[in-house]
């Protein structure tokens, strides 16, 4: 696996990366080609708090994982048994739900009212939108542990947006 990792606010010395490395080089086991899979680790620190985030972006899934700890090498013990779990447990529903399904280049955009207001954007993300049923959209939210979650919905033929209530159950909002 080909890791990058970048620190904001930190400095990452040759300690840091071999630990990050031979953690990260667990995960490898659980891929087919991981020789061509990139992960990208984020090293932050918020007051005395190590803050690792780790993300796997592949050709049919995303993982992505995040723990703080105060001793660094702690925290990314725990991410990575964090995303151990989340392969462990939905190992079988991923091999059985992802096909070889071309993505659809999904870009966010402003209208001209939303970029004069007084609100500013700090953050942009591109993504890219396979189509995939609500089962397939849920499993991908809770391996990117996100709170919502874009998809176009192949069963109601238009976009979607599933969405974790405050009760712990999801909701889905069709775009038509």
């Amino acid at each position: 696996m080909q890791i990058q990792i970048r620190g904001e606010k930190v400095e990452i010395t040759n300690a840091m990366k071999k630990h990050v490395n031979e953690k990260i080089a667990k995960l490898d086991k659980y891929f087919e080609n991981f020789e061509d899979i990139k992960c990208n680790v984020l090293v932050r620190v918020r007051d005395l708090q190590q803050i690792i985030e780790v993300t796997v972006p592949t050709k049919k899934f995303t993982l992505r994982a995040e723990e703080s700890h105060n001793d660094f090498y702690a925290a990314v013990d725990l991410v990575i048994d964090k995303l151990e779990r989340q392969i462990r447990k939905n190992k079988t529903r991923l091999n059985r739900k992802y096909k070889n399904v071309e993505p659809i280049e999904f870009n966010l955009e402003l209208s001209e009212d939303e970029e004069e207001s007084d609100i500013k954007i700090v953050k942009r993300k591109n993504m890219t939108m396979k189509p995939m049923d609500e089962e397939e959209a849920l499993l991908q939210s809770e391996l990117l542990n996100h709170d919502f979650f874009v998809f176009k919905n192949i069963d109601e033929e238009c976009v979607s947006v599933l969405y974790k209530r405050k009760d712990g159950n999801y909701g889905i909002i069709n775009v038509k």
